[in-house]
């Protein structure tokens, strides 16, 4: 499982961050960035989580 995010529309509320930090991190420039090249097993809920509770719908989690 794969995640990703559409940086150009996320408005940097942390939210991906405060879900699932084994998957999301605040990049240098205060926007959220994917840091993991697989979703671990163990933490995929959390990253889907992440993705349906994106204020703006710019977070992709997929196989």
């Amino acid at each position: 499982m794969k995640a990703s995010i559409d940086r150009d529309g996320c408005i940097s509320c942390g939210l991906c961050v405060a879900t699932c930090p084994e998957v999301f991190r605040m990049g240098d420039d205060d926007i959220a960035e994917v840091y993991v090249d697989v979703v671990p097993s163990e933490v995929e809920d959390t990253a889907i989580e992440a993705q349906d509770n994106c204020p703006v719908a710019v977070i992709t989690v997929e196989e």
